[in-house]
């Protein structure tokens, strides 16, 4: 390369990184950790609202095991489609979520009843 060259080259390099070139890379370091910082903002008020809406899913898991669950043992018993629904699709989504205590216990009570058809749910349930 001809030192003309280097010359301008130099000339040119030296231009672009010594002083606006700087406070452009400073510009666009600091554009990116702003993007950084909205997006770790975004991520927590999502998980803040994912965390909610778990506990309204538990809370609302709770009630149903312990009301239908309450119901059964006045009853004193559950239709094998009763059992399914709640312990499948309520208690242990429920339980996945963290939940204990009160609805567990139930629970164990409801798992001591006897299974019973859907026509002695019915008559039960007049007589209750």
């Amino acid at each position: 390369m001809s030192p003309f060259f280097q010359t301008l080259v130099s000339t040119i390099i030296g231009a672009i990184f010594g002083g606006s070139g700087v406070t452009f890379l400073t510009f666009l370091i600091q554009r990116h950790d702003k993007k950084t910082d909205k997006r770790q903002e975004e991520y927590a008020e999502l998980s803040r609202k994912i965390s909610e809406i778990a506990d309204a899913v538990k809370g609302q898991g709770h009630d149903r095991v312990t009301y239908l669950g309450g119901r059964y043992i006045q009853r004193g018993g559950i239709t094998k489609d009763e059992y399914e629904n709640l312990y499948d699709y309520i208690y242990l989504p429920y339980k996945a979520l963290g939940g204990n205590g009160t609805a567990e216990k139930v629970m164990k009570d409801v798992d001591n009843l006897p299974i019973i058809t859907k026509n002695e749910a019915y008559e039960r349930d007049l007589n209750v």
